[in-house]
């Protein structure tokens, strides 16, 4: 059975780690009490931005937020306490093959934590390192069956690194890369892992500057009679004008519920709160108006 999920879903992810203490914090693991604190205390910030926006009318009924366990379980217990949408991490941060952060005890944890989302990052390049993909393949398929035995949807989020192959076929060009390229990898992947028995709920990718590749992607991922599995559009720390154009491209496209948009939504504001440029008040204030327009974006870009 396929889990799916087809109503609005806009999420606001703040579960970064690894990269995020360095490059807020300039921290590395392990941290001290005080270190480990002060990295969960701005993770409340990030959460008091978000109620902020549900208090300034964005739906409950779609906004959700990704957290990770070490330094949001506070949050997330309010959270669900509150009848929040939540998605929790699994994958350990700082890694390039997919492991989970508590290892064979990953059951437990969501059990514990009682998610709505149990979420996986995973780089996956179909024509990359075929052991590599098996291994993370085998690990994925244990979450999926827990996710299909705890009806918990699973989240998966998917990062297609090009290969040095690949890189070299377009002149070592990124963008070229992201527009001729990984269109069809991002499918072949999801294909791979589908026929792997790895079923998630939600897939969440990286953003799409076609409209023709968004529609390709959406059936690829309802293919064979998932007809209620969604996909949502990731920022990628990108640029506000690059995020409004793949929310726009992406809300186009039945299929299409929703957004996670993190590092572009908080990065900023929580930098300057640190630094003591604007108060903790203020520094919520602009997080959830970020945030609720990326909602606006995508709402609109549907209705059009």
């Amino acid at each position: 059975m396929t889990l799916g999920y087809t109503k609005p879903l806009y999420i606001l992810p703040f579960d970064h780690r690894a990269s995020y203490i360095k490059g807020m914090f300039n921290l590395k693991a392990p941290l001290t009490d005080e270190q480990h604190a002060k990295v969960s205390d701005s993770k409340q910030l990030i959460y008091e931005g978000f109620k902020n926006a549900l208090s300034q009318g964005v739906s409950a009924d779609a906004a959700g937020i990704l957290v990770d366990e070490e330094f949001g379980a506070s949050i997330l217990a309010d959270a669900t306490k509150n009848h929040i949408i939540t998605a929790v991490s699994t994958e350990q941060s700082g890694s390039d093959e997919f492991l989970f952060e508590y290892g064979d005890d990953f059951e437990k944890h969501l059990d514990s934590v009682k998610p709505t989302f149990a979420k996986a990052l995973v780089r996956y390049n179909p024509e990359g390192d075929a052991e590599l993909n098996k291994r993370q393949t085998a690990r994925l398929k244990q979450l999926s069956d827990y996710c299909t035995k705890k009806q918990v949807p699973f989240m998966f989020e998917l990062l297609v690194p090009a290969t040095d192959a690949q890189l070299e076929k377009v002149g070592k060009d990124k963008d070229a890369y992201d527009l001729k390229l990984r269109p069809t990898l991002m499918r072949n992947a999801i294909e791979a892992l589908q026929d792997a028995g790895v079923e998630p709920a939600v897939w969440k990718i990286e953003g799409l500057d076609q409209r023709d590749d968004a529609v390709k992607l959406v059936e690829t991922a309802q293919r064979g009679g998932r007809t209620d599995v969604g996909c949502i559009i990731l920022g990628r720390g990108a640029s506000d004008e690059k995020v409004k154009a793949w929310l726009k491209t992406a809300a186009s496209v039945p299929g299409f519920i929703g957004f996670a948009v993190g590092r572009t939504s908080f990065f900023e504001p929580v930098a300057d709160f640190e630094a003591k440029k604007i108060s903790r008040e203020d520094a919520a204030k602009e997080i959830g108006r970020r945030y609720r327009g990326w909602v606006d974006t995508f709402e609109s870009g549907r209705q059009a």
